[in-house]
């Protein structure tokens, strides 16, 4: 076999393989971020969405209780049929309606159904029958949210629901205050979150459609031949949390592969769907693996044309030497070898230094768009952990105090780098679950209920339900899910004892106890940190890991650790909690004892 043909493959084996396998894997690696970042992107779209739509049904009912004690002071109490047509009563509708763009009609009825109306449309057949609905839930003492209806027809069509409350006065029923609110604004919402092929849309727990990013659906119109509404509508009253999903849209004789997510509104019977085409959703991916392909091959062509020229470089100096040799093996002494060793091997040295420079460049390049998918991954869940706390004014950046002491513990531990990165997205993730807890819980000024305290302990597991369809944070979920256990087995959600809890979770308790005693919450003030570094080695043992408690200490005795100060000071409260009686006591058992039993 030729030598030049052994050169040039070795040369091709040792360049061109290594550059297609590492470029396959790191586009596998690409590809999986890249979709749980387009997931992370609907889930964030849709949430907020629907926490607009509740906060806006919040503030009419809101406005209309306003307006049930405006009417029953002007009125003193009689709506009767002499009194509810007085011009006082009037002009309290008038100005009501006149106070809002949105507001098309409002009316004000006895306990006889008779009454005084305004605004800038009349009541058709369907309306008048969800006035009657409304009046019937006002008999009952309860307010009502209508369906979605369409109003007019063409240019002037406009789709509106009907929100009421019950007037009452010392326990006796007056009558009922209704308006109709015109839902453009949710409209202008949809459609301003529509981009990129991203559409959004609003159902009713029916799967009827309530509103639209696009004029290609009606008001009422059935949506349950989409999988995702189908879900939402399966799930009924205990559709809670975010989903998620692939599925496939059958529109004629075509299939449109699609990614969706639905969020519920929490005070309201509805959910936010937005739905893309995967071909959009994916566009990035696809973009990547086309470049990343195109990079190999001319790397790979680049490689071929270097191999030959370098094998052909390295085989003429040899052929020249056997030529000359076999000259002299024939006995003619006169020639001579003209061969330059240093300078061809400083020739074939340049050559490969050549291709190094080459496979440098395009492996950095690799490399550094990994990077910056990490980046972006890691700033995803930074911002999802961002969104928790801003649930709470109390415990903005809990969640980035709670990461950066998890992280020293860590690695005070003596823990390999690949373990402290889960440790820093698990910490950053773990009370995720609190998106999913109530605002009258979760931001409860006072000591919690023995009732509100067990759905604030479900914070555990649905975070971990949250993230438990994303296979790359697979080993984060412990740390998420049992970061209240407790050693002595009186912790939750499962009530883990001893080794049966993780390290995971073990680091991130106690920096998070750490952080809970000095920061200030509405039912304590902060603590000391020397005070509350005395509480965690009371705890060490009982609730806490006492090795991680220990590495603890050493960091934040080296100085490392710094607390910053609060100058809010929490709101006083009429019944503080165990923790906040023991935080302003002089003796730390107190504070430890009432750690154990804390909901921090």
């Amino acid at each position: 076999m030729p030598i030049l043909w052994v050169i040039l493959g070795v040369l091709l084996t040792i360049s061109v393989v290594p550059i297609y396998f590492y470029s396959t894997r790191l586009e596998a690696i690409n590809r999986d971020r890249l979709k749980t970042n387009e997931m992370l992107l609907q889930n964030t779209v849709t949430r907020s969405l629907a926490d607009d739509i509740a906060q806006r049904n919040n503030s009419m009912h809101m406005m209309l209780s306003n307006l049930s004690y405006a009417v029953q002071v002007t009125s003193g109490g009689d709506i009767s049929a002499q009194s509810v047509e007085r011009p006082e009563l009037r002009a309290l509708l008038e100005n009501f309606v006149s106070s809002a763009d949105d507001l098309a009609y409002a009316t004000l009825l006895n306990s006889e159904a008779k009454g005084i109306s305004a605004g800038r449309i009349l009541p058709d057949a369907f309306l008048q029958r969800e006035l009657e609905r409304a009046f019937t839930a006002a008999r009952e003492n309860r307010a009502y949210t209508g369906q979605a209806l369409t109003l007019g027809s063409g240019r002037e069509a406009r789709t509106v629901i009907l929100v009421s409350t019950p007037v009452i006065a010392s326990g006796r029923f007056l009558g009922m205050i209704a308006c109709v609110e015109d839902l453009n604004f949710l409209m202008r919402r949809l459609r301003d979150s529509s981009n990129g092929g991203l559409m959004t849309y609003v159902v009713d727990g029916q799967g009827r459609l309530v509103a639209a990013s696009t004029s290609d659906f009606a008001t009422g119109q059935d949506m349950t031949g989409m999988e995702i509404v189908r879900n939402f509508v399966a799930a009924g009253g205990k559709a809670q949390l975010v989903e998620t999903k692939e599925f496939t849209v059958k529109t004629g004789k075509n299939s449109v592969e699609t990614l969706g997510t639905y969020s519920p509104v929490s005070s309201l019977d509805w959910a936010v769907v937005g739905q893309k085409p995967q071909r959009e959703a994916y566009r990035g991916i696809y973009e990547m693996q086309r470049a990343a392909r195109l990079l190999a091959l001319i790397a790979g062509l680049l490689s071929i044309g270097v191999s030959v020229f370098a094998a052909r470089r390295i085989s003429s100096p040899l052929r020249t030497l056997a030529e000359t040799s076999r000259a002299i093996a024939r006995g003619d002494f006169t020639q001579r070898i003209h061969l330059n060793s240093h300078t061809e091997i400083g020739e074939l040295a340049q050559t490969f230094n050549v291709m190094s420079d080459e496979l440098e460049h395009f492996v950095q390049d690799l490399r550094h768009a990994a990077d910056e998918n990490r980046d972006l991954f890691l700033n995803s869940i930074q911002m999802l952990a961002g969104a928790v706390d801003e649930k709470d004014p109390y415990t903005r950046g809990h969640s980035d105090r709670v990461t950066r002491y998890s992280v020293m513990i860590a690695r005070e531990l003596g823990l390999p780098e690949t373990y402290v990165e889960t440790v820093r997205i698990s910490a950053q993730l773990h009370d995720v679950g609190k998106i999913g807890i109530e605002d009258r819980i979760l931001k409860k000024p006072g000591a919690l209920t023995a009732e509100e305290f067990e759905i604030m302990k479900t914070h555990t597991t649905k975070g971990a339900n949250i993230l438990r369809g994303v296979p790359q944070l697979a080993e984060m979920l412990p740390g998420i899910e049992l970061h209240h256990e407790s050693l002595d087995g009186r912790g939750y959600p499962h009530g883990l004892k001893g080794d049966e809890i993780p390290l995971l979770p073990r680091i991130i308790a106690v920096a998070d106890t750490f952080d809970a005693v000095t920061t200030n919450r509405p039912y304590q003030q902060a603590h000391e940190p020397a005070d509350a570094l005395q509480i965690l080695h009371k705890l060490a043992g009982k609730r806490l890991d006492p090795k991680a408690v220990a590495a603890f200490t050493d960091v934040f005795e080296r100085g490392d650790i710094r607390v910053p100060r609060k100058v809010t000071v929490a709101p006083p409260v009429a019944s503080p909690s165990p923790v906040a009686s023991a935080i302003n006591a002089p003796d730390v058992d107190n504070v430890a004892a009432a750690v154990e039993t804390s909901r921090i």
